[in-house]
């Protein structure tokens, strides 16, 4: 008999969800199609680019190697294959930013603005105007508090509302609730003027916040008062980042902007959303992607388990169980690619090391003496092993893209990396406008290497 294929709204999109007892048999070449068996003897294909071959013992978890995890990740995060050398439209920016879900914002701009590179490390050089141009004014994304400051699809917007745990909605509600008429006037002037960012809205008579508030003036936080209420949505970002707030119903596309989801669908949806962008993942992993409580993911993912909609299984080497999106698959990876502190590859640190067995942490508050690899340190990607870290500042005044300091991971042959390493950076410098080239500095194991693959 067939596959009974039932079916689980995510967003606004539907996920094929499968029994619990179906076994996943994938094909040993890439070119055959994985076979999906249910416990009749009718067989539905999957699809034919591939899947990671998983072991399967009636009463037990399927099984993933270390390996599996690692390519089913990197092409759930948009890597698989090669990167195409052509030229970058809107659409293919869209199917990133859609690929990973969340786009964290970040303005370090030592190197460049961490979102910026997010879609490069796997499209390579595009025009950064042509992103603000899909964020902010396609109509398809917006801006939302989601693993942090992130750009989302704008459907997504309903799922990240109801957020009543989160410290800081509390404490911004605490906060509008002692200003109510202030908060009211800020309303009115975005009605009546459109958008407006802090610096331009009426002044107010209140005292300013203490200094926890991040350093918020009164109308920066009732701004953000308004945001996290929903009352508020982003409409875009001035040249110096400031926010331009504007009325939700006047961002959100109205469908979206009147749909209510309770805590528990939003909890559900948002954790099938993190799986497929994950491919697979433990309840940390997943929780940490739209900074969820992890106590209710546990029990949100045992649930979705259940009904088929992800499914359970054990990745060798790890602690705890992962959960498998259905369709995820492990890639072909032919990558070489610098990513961002806040690339979702490697903004949960657990999981870049169990991933990866990559220890990595951002220096950039820790004193210079006591920092380990250096102030703005980036991983590099080589096929499907994170190979190499460097620290890279753009020095605008010379033109140079500055390579301060260069390490290979250890076990690592650095002449295997040197070379891919150079050419990389060579094309990040000139897609940066940092067009006197390259130039190392001769600290770490792997910088006389990359020098020299610098010069050849």
């Amino acid at each position: 008999m067939a596959v009974d294929q039932h079916q689980f709204v995510v967003g606004n999109r539907d996920v094929r969800r499968w029994p619990a007892d179906v076994d996943v048999r994938h094909a040993r070449d890439a070119s055959e199609a994985p076979v999906i068996r249910g416990a009749g003897d009718g067989v539905a294909r999957g699809p034919r680019d591939g899947a990671a071959r998983t072991r399967h013992r009636s009463g037990a978890l399927t099984e993933l190697s270390l390996a599996e995890a690692r390519r089913i990740a990197l092409g759930a995060q948009g890597f698989g294959g090669t990167r195409q050398r052509r030229r970058v439209d809107a659409a293919r920016l869209a199917r990133v930013l859609r690929t990973i879900g969340v786009l964290q914002l970040d303005f370090v701009n030592v190197l460049v603005p961490a979102h910026y590179l997010i879609p490069f490390s796997r499209v390579g050089p595009y025009d950064r105007k042509l992103l603000d141009e899909v964020m902010y004014r396609s109509g398809e994304f917006v801006e939302h508090v989601a693993h942090e400051a992130s750009v989302v699809p704008v459907e997504h917007w309903p799922l990240l509302r109801p957020r009543p745990t989160d410290r800081r909605v509390r404490a911004l509600d605490a906060f509008m609730s002692k200003r109510v008429a202030y908060a009211a006037r800020i309303l009115e002037a975005v009605r009546a003027q459109g958008p407006l960012a802090a610096d331009g809205a009426p002044a107010s008579d209140e005292p300013e916040p203490e200094r926890d508030w991040w350093g918020w003036s009164v109308a920066r936080a009732t701004l953000e008062g308004h945001f996290y209420q929903g009352t508020l949505a982003v409409a875009g970002r001035r040249s110096d980042f400031a926010r331009l707030y504007d009325l939700a119903e006047r961002v959100i596309p109205e469908p979206h902007f009147a749909r209510r989801v309770t805590i528990d669908e939003a909890e559900r949806a948002l954790l099938a959303e993190a799986a497929r962008s994950l491919g697979v993942g433990t309840a940390a992993d997943l929780a940490d992607y739209y900074r969820l409580p992890l106590r209710s993911a546990r029990r949100r993912l045992a649930e979705l388990a259940s009904e088929g909609v992800l499914r359970e299984v054990r990745v060798d080497g790890w602690r705890d169980a992962a959960f498998l999106y259905p369709t995820a698959k492990a890639m072909t990876v032919e990558v070489q690619a610098v990513l961002s502190p806040f690339d979702p590859l490697v903004w949960y640190r657990p999981r870049a090391e169990r991933l990866f067995g990559f220890d990595y942490r951002i220096e950039i508050y820790v004193p210079r003496a006591k920092r380990r690899w250096g102030y703005y340190v980036l991983p590099f990607l080589l096929g499907d092993a994170l190979v190499a870290r460097v620290d890279l500042k753009a020095d605008r005044g010379r033109r140079k893209l500055l390579v301060l300091a260069a390490h290979a991971e250890r076990g690592v042959k650095v002449g295997t990396v040197a070379e891919p390493l150079a050419e990389e950076l060579r094309v990040l410098g000139a897609w940066l406008g940092l067009d006197a080239g390259v130039a190392v500095e001769r600290r770490g194991n792997l910088a006389k290497p990359l020098s020299g693959a610098i010069l050849a």
